[in-house]
């Protein structure tokens, strides 16, 4: 298809709905209006005090663009996969965050001759939660421009809901069609300027950390890169900050916990191990009583937390100056994490089909929730100076250009290979197209406590992800390895310190975890099942 007018345009309000036909329409004082330009369809709204909930764009096929042959859709997910992201056949009900590929063929055989790969999209930074929807006769997009869980209100001015393109290339694999269509989305990628790869602790401490223990850890790391002149980083996760243990991972952030008495001194002897000091902080939640109730969003979800209203300026500055201050301490990445969690208070997974739900706003009421997100991101990205940001638990297609590096994926895991299989190799596989386009993907860590994992699977796992081009983060408990173990991992911290390798998943159209892959050009296949499997499935209890 070529990008063009919709067929039918639906605009909803709090009030009711209307259809229309043609570049325009009007309800009450809400008015949409579609224009081309450049190859790209420019969706508006405005409205004075009507509230906007939702504009809906219908095209109908016609007999020249029905696909004749099978086809399978590909659609991307709201925020982090969740290990559900697939290829799979026409499902009209299935609901496709931000863009979709329709494609016919394989990519198993590498055969680009009569391939056709059409994609459905938006540019990234949109003022709308856009899905997609895909049936036989057409396809649909759906933009949310509510404010939370009610409609937003413009007081006249005009609202850019989506640049919406669609594409079709031919002659080539999906892969390279989805990498080809994530740059026309993209408005421009902010990358590190040199790769990124070392340790995070999460994955065998789990929170149970100090600050001898991180110095230990940067030991260990460091002695994987000897002699290597890009130097790794050492990411301290979960686990500093004062607040941790009751009631959890909340701010304030302006210090360390007992067991972290000085910050500013241990990035200072992290650097001196020959490591990059590293951190994670989660923003939203901050506990410091001097933060006035009027600057917290109202609970909607039963968590029994309350989180910074990002919609307010006062809250704003409140995580601007902790992620300054973080910075001053040394750390030269920060990752921030649940901004999207403590926003709409669910997971990805659970987000069917729209991030919010119940009925609540944000103080300001008129911003669009997406048009909000973004100013956060871009908030955190202005405070941070030359210190490199890792987004987790974030939107991706409204933090393209705002983060340097993405985390893509659920976490993976250090006691249970099921969900690092789950999490890790399929978003590794479906968000790869992404990468360097939209920001540096991070499809997690592998996780190695000692002997929950067999040693086999994970080093598969590193492999792959050492030589796939992206961030390779490790999590090692030290003193757990071998010494051939350890001399196994060498070379992928090498590998993955240069940044030049490549990785294309090859049956990802019918495998939602892919086992044959191109490294560098040379086939390989990798076995990611074992009668010896480390932890319980997660679908028996945990105990």
């Amino acid at each position: 298809m070529i990008t063009r007018l919709p067929d039918l345009t639906t605009i909803y309000t709090e009030e009711g709905r209307q259809a229309f036909t043609g570049a325009q329409g009007a309800l009450a004082d809400a008015r949409y209006t579609l224009t081309l330009k450049d190859d790209l369809l420019l969706a508006e709204l405005t409205a004075e005090q009507t509230p906007l909930c939702y504009l809906r764009l219908r095209w109908h096929f016609t007999p020249e663009e029905k696909r004749a042959e099978p086809v399978r859709i590909y659609g991307d997910a709201w925020e982090r996969g969740g290990g559900n992201l697939e290829w799979r056949g026409i499902v009209p009900e299935r609901c496709m965050p931000w863009f979709a590929l329709v494609s016919n063929g394989t990519d198993a055989e590498q055969a680009r001759e009569g391939r056709k790969t059409e994609g459905f999209g938006v540019k990234t930074q949109p003022g709308a939660m856009c899905f997609w929807q895909y049936d036989a006769s057409g396809v649909t997009l759906w933009m949310d421009v509510r404010n939370g869980g009610r409609g937003v209100v413009l007081g006249g001015r005009t609202l850019r809901a989506a640049e919406i393109l669609f594409r079709t290339y031919e002659n080539c694999t999906a892969f390279e069609a989805g990498q080809r269509f994530c740059r026309e989305m993209s408005r421009g990628a902010r990358l590190p300027k040199h790769p990124v790869y070392g340790a995070n602790n999460w994955y065998y401490a789990y929170g149970n950390t100090s600050h001898k223990e991180v110095l230990e850890d940067c030991d260990c790391i460091a002695s994987f890169c000897e002699g290597l002149e890009n130097r790794p980083f050492m990411v301290l996760d979960d686990g500093w900050e004062v607040l941790h243990r009751k009631p959890g991972n909340s701010g304030p952030w302006d210090r360390g916990n007992e067991r972290f008495p000085d910050m500013p001194r241990l990035a200072a002897e992290m650097r001196e191990r020959g490591v990059r000091p590293g951190i994670w902080f989660r923003p939203l939640w901050n506990l410091d009583p001097a933060i006035p109730e009027s600057l917290l969003l109202a609970e909607k979800n039963g968590y029994g937390h309350r989180f910074l209203d990002p919609s307010q300026p006062g809250a704003l500055e409140i995580v601007q100056n902790d992620i300054r201050r973080i910075a001053g301490w040394g750390f030269e990445l920060i990752k921030h994490d649940f901004t999207t969690w403590d926003i709409f208070g669910g997971w990805g997974f659970q987000m069917r089909p729209w991030p919010a739900g119940g009925d609540w706003t944000f103080a300001d009421r008129s911003r669009t929730s997406a048009e909000i997100i973004v100013a956060l991101y871009r908030a955190i990205l202005d405070a941070a100076g030359d210190t490199l940001i890792l987004g987790c638990n974030t939107i991706g297609h409204l933090g393209a250009g705002l983060m340097h590096l993405s985390r893509i994926g659920d976490d993976t895991s250090g006691k249970r290979w099921d969900r690092t299989r789950k999490m890790g190799i399929n978003t590794l596989a479906f968000r790869l197209c992404q990468h360097r386009t939209f920001f540096d993907i991070d499809a997690d860590c592998v996780g190695i406590m000692g002997n929950t994992i067999p040693w086999e699977l994970n080093l598969q796992w590193a492999e792959l992800l050492a030589k796939s081009g992206t961030p390779f983060f490790a999590s090692i408990r030290p003193g757990v390895l071998s010494c051939d173990q350890h001399a196994a991992l060498k070379p992928l911290f090498a590998a993955a310190s240069k940044g030049e390798s490549s990785a294309l998943p090859l049956d990802w159209l019918h495998s939602t975890t892919p086992s044959e892959w191109k490294l560098d050009g040379e086939i390989r296949r990798f076995d990611w099942f074992s009668d010896t499997c480390g932890g319980l499935p997660e679908f028996l209890p945990q105990h």
